[in-house]
């Protein structure tokens, strides 16, 4: 993860090149002195930091599924035997302590008793591989000093998107991956985290002005999306229509109708392979999460008043984040340097997205996309907060996600991609169900941060949340609906906007208190809709994402329809501006 590579508390430092299974011989005296636990002893013997230990163990866990998660102030209290008042553990929760069980193959008492002196067998490397494989991990000391950990799980991922990379550049293999590392080597992760500190800094509207100024054709059917809330005046990155807006579509199965087909021959994108090898390096340099499962790429859409069809197929996610993904980087780059945004200075824009005709042709380019949901949980009255209202969930992206990284979003926000029955997850409801499960209801095995998926079906009712079981116990308890949609200009993405209303107000009562982010956010926000004032400052603030202020502004309208008492907030009037594209 990329706080490994800041983190300056680090414990201990491997040496350049160690394995952890680079095990001491046999017969070897154990220095037990210093050793507080038994569980200090054998993650020392591991050859791993505090911090990268408890990375490995959230990794160890979501493959394995068990729910335990281990922090790392947690394992600093644990490895210490004493708690946060310094008083020793008597007691760990039990997933916890299942967890390191499994990964230890060691009794939970054991691990947080003190070692013993004496002379002992170390760490045997075979069971270790047997009941943890993740455990096998590559601990590098890069240059700058910072400590770079390669997981079981990480290096399988990378290395399906290595023999993508050489089969699409024609490369014999393992060239992608040697010029990776040799990329890697000339890194600097601080250099790296400052680049990705400044993306973070520039606002949401001057990306969305410098867009407008790259694509400076205008059609008469198409136009950006802008909104007027009291006195403020936005306009987004996102091309849309007038039919596309304001659609309060159900997604019910009679109205969610795009369909899977079979594509081998549509046309893909070319690799600018200099920027692919970059992007790769640069996620290895800072450990970020890349899972290479497939996404869905629209081939078509038809958005009516009967709803919503077309039709997508799949591609692998590395053919993604290898070549439109690179859209973003580069375009904020240029805006932080104070770099020209016309055509002719972007070289990868150039390359990809060079007029508004290629925006538009969703069938001759790779057009992957998302579901950003604004959810909307009904409330009773409460003494302080006031009469009835509804919390508005909103989330801050955390450093870990692949893209729109430090930055304001609706929640939950997700690619539109399958799981394991790649015709009926095609659907959009489908997608909207499995992020809120992930992203609010903690249900880490329908996300997408593991590669491989063992449950046949991660959706069937008898697996659902608490949470998501009694909404959809009876009808009327929750609203799903598709609100918007559009084609951003950052990477050329498909948006569906939607909203999710919880209507029921015991929901919250029930299960309020279970409401919580998963990894891909680092802070969530809550705000009432009747703060009119608070609602205003959110909409103005500069670190939205285009697509999650789409989302926000169409889900606002569209929920002051629905229920006017528990809605209080100036009336959002949208449009399609051709204007703003000439």
């Amino acid at each position: 993860m990329i706080s490994s590579a800041l983190d300056q508390r680090n414990d201990w430092r491997a040496p350049c090149g160690r394995h952890v299974g680079d095990i001491p011989q046999r017969g070897r005296r154990y220095e037990v002195q210093g050793y507080r636990t038994v569980l200090e002893q054998k993650i020392r013997g591991m050859r791993l930091t505090l911090e990268e230990f408890a990375n490995y163990a959230e990794t160890f866990a979501l493959e394995h599924g068990e729910p335990g998660t281990l922090s790392y102030r947690h394992l600093q209290r644990l490895v210490s035997g004493r708690n946060a008042q310094g008083e020793p553990i008597r007691s760990v929760r039990a997933s916890t302590a299942r967890l390191l069980e499994r990964i230890f193959g060691t009794p939970i008492d054991e691990l947080l008793s003190q070692p013993a002196e004496r002379e002992e067998e170390p760490p045997d490397e075979r069971k270790l591989s047997e009941t943890a494989p993740a455990v096998r991990q590559t601990v590098q000391l890069q240059p700058s000093g910072a400590v770079q950990v390669a997981s079981g799980h990480g290096r399988s991922q990378l290395t399906a998107s290595f023999a993508w990379l050489d089969e699409r550049a024609g490369w014999s293999r393992e060239t992608s991956r040697k010029q990776v590392t040799s990329k890697v080597a000339s890194l600097d992760p601080g250099e790296l985290l400052d680049r990705y500190a400044r993306r973070s800094r520039i606002p949401r509207s001057e990306i969305a002005a410098a867009l407008q100024d790259y694509y400076g054709a205008t059609t008469a059917d198409y136009g950006v999306y802008t909104a007027r809330f009291e006195d403020h005046q936005l306009t987004t990155s996102i091309v849309t229509r007038r039919e596309w807006l304001n659609l309060a579509c159900a997604l019910t199965p009679e109205r969610d109708r795009l369909s899977l087909v079979n594509a081998d021959e549509a046309e893909s994108n070319p690799a600018d392979l200099r920027h692919a090898v970059d992007r790769l390096a640069e996620t290895v340099a800072l450990n970020v999460r890349l899972t290479n499962q497939p996404l869905y790429r629209l081939l078509s859409v038809d958005i009516g008043s009967d709803g919503i069809a077309g039709t997508v197929t799949r591609v692998p996610f590395a053919e993604y984040a290898l070549t439109m993904d690179l859209l973003e980087g580069e375009l904020v780059d240029a805006l932080a340097d104070r770099r020209s945004i016309q055509p002719g200075e972007l070289p990868l824009r150039d390359l990809y997205l060079p007029d508004l005709r290629s925006v538009l042709d969703v069938s001759g380019r790779l057009c992957a996309g998302g579901v950003p949901a604004l959810c909307a949980i009904a409330r009773p009255a409460e003494l302080y907060r006031g009469g009835r209202d509804y919390a508005l969930l909103i989330q801050e992206r955390s450093s870990e996600v692949v893209n729109a990284a430090r930055r304001l979003a609706v929640i939950p926000k997700g690619f539109h991609q399958p799981l394991t029955d790649a015709r009926a997850d095609a659907r959009i409801g489908a997608t909207l169900l499995r992020k809120m499960e992930d992203e609010l209801f903690g249900r880490r095995e329908v996300g997408t941060a593991t590669a491989d998926q063992r449950i046949a079906a991660p959706l069937h009712p008898s697996r659902l949340s608490e949470p998501m079981k009694w909404l959809c116990a009876e009808p009327g308890r929750m609203r799903t609906e598709c609100t918007g949609f559009g084609l951003n200009l950052v990477s050329g993405n498909y948006e569906f906007t939607c909203l999710t209303v919880i209507e029921d107000e015991e929901f919250w009562d029930r299960y309020g208190g279970q409401v919580e982010a998963n990894w891909e956010a680092s802070g969530l926000r809550l705000y009432s809709s009747r703060d009119a004032d608070l609602i205003s400052e959110l909409i103005s603030e500069e670190t939205w994402t285009n697509e999650g202020l789409f989302a926000l502004l169409q889900g606002v309208r569209r929920l002051a329809e629905l229920d006017g008492y528990r809605v209080e907030v100036p009336a959002v009037e949208t449009s399609a501006s051709r204007h703003d594209l000439s």
